[in-house]
């Protein structure tokens, strides 16, 4: 009798702004729940998940499947639940009402900070920090859990992945906890925000990581020196710039040649041959960090590069350059900067903001997330593409 709803089984990422969100919906005894998974208070990173249920289905009073907002603080009451197209479904309250609070507002987000930051709002002593705070209930509780959900899918796991792909909780700042998604691609990892702020949104690629590009890093005294990690990071990043630029005047080179062949099949041959030569000579030969284990190192994070949780791992297994997405409010001027990418273990890595001088931390999500695994990397790839679409 529940049938109807089995296409909403998985994982789903709600359309609220820049702020994003990830659901999981599930058949649980002889229901089935709308769970919002919501990060551990700032800065416990390595904290479980916790959960929220935003709805459910049963047949309890009739032959009929009943859907139930279970959002606010008064229990279950009536709500429903529209399929908008493939992939896509709608979520609506019929009795908001259900949401309010006695002490009307200020109750209401007195309510919602304990839960979102598990502290009062005296507590939290950086001004800009309250605004942050104060914009993101204005804004996320406008939807009175009137919501429109897209599907999202956990990524492909490769016997050549770095780490096992998933899901992540990391440190961002006054932002608080968000939740990253970490995939591989060929000699790329990436992190995507499934969670987000008004400055880089959920969507957005937070994190780009060149695998074919180790760090090596130097002893204990030299890493706490900024000045010594910027230059080796800044080096790799003056490098990559260099050969890009190169592989543009070469692809420029080639099509004019091309264009200037007017149409002749031996000019036209020489040109591919030409190609195909520069080709493999300019990319990055084969990097097999991704297949090996290398042995623990001792790491520090360089005095004057500020940490949200001070208690991060003190051993790495490697580390590579890569790039992290900042931007102004509203995701304006965002841009590519440079960083350091710090594998810890299996379920740790890190990242340093060069430009910000700043630290996050990421821990793996350990819950169980059933009907969730892509089909295939090219459905996965076309998902992160349409996410990044959500929110540009």
């Amino acid at each position: 009798m529940l049938h109807p709803y089995r296409h909403i089984l998985g994982l789903w990422q709600p359309d609220i702004g820049p702020y994003g969100g990830l659901l999981n919906v599930v058949v649980d005894g002889l229901f089935i729940i709308g769970w919002m998974y919501l990060p551990p208070h700032d800065p416990r990173v390595e904290d479980p998940m916790r959960r929220r249920p935003l709805f459910r289905i049963h047949m309890w009073e009739s032959k009929k499947a009943t859907v139930e907002c279970m959002y606010g603080h008064k229990g279950p009451h009536k709500g429903d639940i529209q399929t908008v197209k493939k992939d896509e479904f709608s979520t609506k309250c019929n009795q908001t009402d259900h949401h309010r609070m006695p002490g009307g507002r200020q109750e209401e987000f007195r309510t919602w900070l304990e839960e979102e930051w598990g502290r009062t709002l005296e507590e939290i002593f950086h001004e800009h920090m309250q605004e942050l705070i104060l914009m993101k209930f204005i804004y996320t509780s406008q939807y009175d859990n009137c919501l429109t959900y897209r599907r999202i899918y956990l990524p492909p796991v490769m016997p050549s992945d770095l780490l096992q792909p998933g899901l992540f909780k990391g440190t961002y700042g006054s932002h608080g906890l968000e939740i990253v998604m970490l995939s591989f691609h060929e000699a790329t990892a990436r992190a995507t925000k499934l969670t987000g702020d008004p400055n880089v949104p959920a969507g957005q690629l937070t994190l780009d990581v060149d695998l074919n590009r180790a760090v090596v890093l130097p002893d204990l005294e030299q890493q706490r020196n900024i000045e010594e990690l910027s230059r080796l990071v800044l080096g790799v990043h003056k490098e990559v710039q260099r050969e890009a630029e190169q592989q543009a005047m070469v692809t420029s080179a080639v099509r004019g040649a091309a264009e200037g062949a007017c149409g002749s099949d031996g000019a036209a041959e020489g040109v591919e041959a030409d190609w195909g030569a520069c080709s493999d000579s300019c990319q990055p030969g084969p990097s097999n960090s991704t297949t090996n284990h290398p042995e623990e190192q001792p790491f520090v994070l360089p005095l004057g590069v500020t940490a949200r949780n001070e208690v991060y791992p003190r051993t790495c297994r490697q580390c590579f350059y890569g790039t992290g997405l900042i931007a102004g409010h509203g995701f304006t001027s965002p841009e590519r900067t440079p960083g350091l990418f710090v594998l810890f273990d299996q379920d740790r890595f890190g990242f340093i903001w060069l430009e910000l001088k700043s630290f996050s931390l990421y821990s793996r999500l350990t819950d169980h997330l059933a009907h969730a695994h892509a089909p295939n990397m090219e459905r996965f790839e076309a998902m992160l593409r349409n996410m990044q679409s959500w929110t540009s």
